[in-house]
């Protein structure tokens, strides 16, 4: 079986240097390693996971993460606070996504770092396309071209469908993209630019 290729993705505040940015996810980063050698004593599949792109990939994609208006130290967990970085810590915590913080205690404890690891299934759209991309382009492609209508339209209406076709159909293509929660940061992770 081909090894998929990792990147650790992070997301930072868009209010603070780049180089700050860079320090902060890298802050962010050794927070995950400790935290996977950590977890990694209970669930080796995790480790094994961050052993195997910080052994063959090394890659970091920084990401805009907006604002981050809470502090670990000067609020409680009231929404009240959020801001986008706290709003996208909770929306990836909620998916289950394993993540890892950090919380610069120069920066009055800001949370100035959020990383996850994503697998090549989820940024690379030219091996794995994007659902409509996919319908259009394997055996659907002559069902869908019958249709006078956008195929992402088309695509939205498979995806929500109740009809078992349609369903064996979008879970053919999930399947293709290592499943649910590589569904969620595909759609989670387009609403990003680089930091």
């Amino acid at each position: 079986m081909k090894k998929l290729e990792l990147r650790m993705y992070g997301l930072t505040p868009y209010n603070i240097s780049p180089i700050q940015q860079g320090i902060q996810f890298g802050h962010a980063v050794v927070e995950y390693g400790q935290k996977m050698k950590y977890l990694g004593e209970h669930n080796q599949s995790l480790n094994t996971q961050y052993n195997d792109w910080a052994d063959n990939w090394k890659t970091f994609i920084i990401l805009n993460g907006g604002t981050s208006n809470h502090s670990v130290n000067r609020y409680s967990d009231s929404e009240e606070f959020f801001g986008s970085m706290e709003n996208n810590l909770k929306l990836l915590e909620d998916n289950n996504i394993q993540i890892a913080t950090f919380y610069e205690p120069d920066l009055n404890d800001m949370l100035s770092g959020i990383v996850f690891i994503v697998e090549e299934r989820v940024f690379n759209k030219k091996d794995y396309p994007d659902f409509s991309d996919w319908l259009m382009s394997g055996k659907y492609a002559d069902l869908i071209r019958t249709f006078d209508t956008d195929v992402n339209t088309i695509a939205e209406y498979i995806k929500n469908s109740t009809n078992k076709e349609d369903q064996k159909a979008y879970k053919e293509w999930v399947n293709l993209v290592g499943g649910e929660k590589n569904v969620f940061l595909r759609d989670f992770l387009k609403k990003f630019r680089l930091a």
